[in-house]
């Protein structure tokens, strides 16, 4: 049984009105209340996504000092590889017991964006890692901009107040390895409990439990869904663009049993992104006398650089 709404969003892509109020209401009303959804029949292709999970894998059992090389100095993080204990939560000095890999953005058709996007890094000794990896961000950035139509709905905007923003976005694809726990940890855990950054957090397929969000009254919940579902939450820029409506849920990976520190877990999430310039000046829809304006004004970019140097990816 999902802890967590369960939403359709083959419901929104029906082209049956009714269905697609309903499915942009369930969304919009799990987003105020929880923070993190369940999405079925969410259009990312199964055998897409295991076949990257398997790449991804091989890529991490290479030789640390294989892995190093694709470490680029400069980047925050931001694209290739990161070494263990690099990230670490928001008011926390101790590392998270992971390392991972990023790819960015491609553009395509010329547009010009204000940020100059670096080049992704390219991975010689895993066959299709590469192309693997493109395939699923695009996958992810079209379920991404379904679900910020329906949200844009929700909120009283154009269905289409988020295209153009997200449109040659920076979004993140991360692949995460979180080691076997071989000693006990001084006093981090595999992820320690954060906000994401970004729009929207689409998750997919995570190899073991650990993910748990925190509910209204403070508790954890360990979060359950079916193997066909992928988990999508708020991010801090769209609970500041929507002045609080819209929450950005706590959320932690937990250490495993003792029984299970031998194994790994592999997490696939995408951090969907808008163009750095976007305004996250809150709406003014969103400002109320009960709901009191909560943030100053400032642009994407301004945000993602300021929380880069809170986790400590850039200096």
């Amino acid at each position: 049984m999902n802890t967590i709404p369960t939403v359709n969003l083959a419901d929104f892509l029906s082209g049956d009105q009714d269905r697609k109020n309903n499915f942009v209401q369930s969304l919009g009303k799990a987003y105020q209340e929880v923070g993190f959804v369940a999405v079925q029949n969410h259009g990312i292709n199964q055998q897409l996504v295991d076949d990257f999970y398997k790449a991804v894998e091989d890529f991490f059992a290479l030789p640390e000092s294989v892995k190093q090389q694709y470490e680029v100095p400069g980047l925050a993080g931001q694209r290739g590889f990161t070494s263990f204990g690099k990230e670490h939560a928001k008011n926390s000095s101790a590392g998270d017991l992971k390392e991972f890999w990023q790819i960015g953005q491609t553009i395509e058709d010329g547009e010009v964006v204000s940020d100059h996007y670096p080049e992704n890094v390219q991975v010689a000794e895993i066959a299709r890692f590469n192309e693997l990896g493109y395939q699923l961000y695009r996958s992810f950035e079209k379920s991404g901009r379904s679900l910020l139509q329906s949200l844009a709905l929700f909120l009283g905007l154009d269905e289409h107040y988020f295209d153009e923003k997200i449109h040659n976005g920076n979004s993140i694809l991360r692949a995460i390895y979180y080691p076997p726990i071989t000693q006990e940890p001084a006093s981090a855990i595999r992820a320690e409990q954060h906000e994401d950054i970004n729009l929207i957090t689409l998750l997919v397929g995570a190899s073991a439990d650990g993910l748990e969000v925190m509910d209204t009254a403070g508790n954890w919940v360990a979060v359950k869904t079916a193997p066909t579902e992928i988990v999508v939450n708020v991010g801090d820029m769209l609970q500041r663009l929507t002045n609080n409506v819209l929450c950005s849920t706590t959320h932690r990976v937990v250490n495993p049993p003792r029984e299970k520190w031998h194994t790994p877990r592999f997490s696939i999430p995408f951090f969907l992104h808008p163009k750095s310039e976007m305004s996250l000046n809150c709406l003014s829809d969103c400002i109320t006398e009960s709901n009191p304006l909560a943030y100053e004004p400032i642009t994407a970019g301004e945000y993602l650089d300021e929380r880069l140097r809170e986790i400590g990816l850039k200096k």
